[in-house]
């Protein structure tokens, strides 16, 4: 496990603000972002039908099994054999897309549906080097 270090303040994206040098503590990214390592997996997006949360194509997703889905959760989801990246909606019985592009997934009796697991992050490249 590496430990990188974790600055007590928060970066402004906006105007700058006087230089810190206040480090808070060291952090790992593997405990910061799994909790249940037997149950997580990463996978990687594809397409734009979940940018309206935050989820682009090629972001890396961290997916934990053995979270319970709950309404609004984003999910990955094997429909009939084809894995998706979609918002549950348990009440509805769909997967909707985070993009109004896309229409929902109306899941019934006669498809086989398993949820592969709820999406508890992701991670997005700013540099390509």
């Amino acid at each position: 496990m590496m430990k990188l270090i974790l600055f007590g303040d928060a970066v402004p994206a906006g105007f700058p603000s006087p230089a810190e040098d206040y480090k808070e503590d060291a952090l790992s990214l593997d405990e910061h972002l799994i909790s249940h390592p037997a149950a997580t997996y990463l996978a990687r997006a594809s397409g734009d039908s979940m940018q309206g949360v935050g989820i682009y194509d090629q972001d890396l997703l961290v997916i934990d099994r053995s979270l319970t889905p709950r309404s609004g959760h984003v999910v990955i989801a094997a429909v009939d054999g084809e894995l998706c990246c979609k918002q549950i909606d348990v009440e509805g019985k769909r997967l909707v897309s985070a993009n109004k592009d896309y229409a929902p997934i109306l899941l019934s009796e006669e498809q086989d549906v398993v949820i592969e697991g709820v999406v508890k992050a992701s991670i997005r490249y700013h540099w390509s080097g």
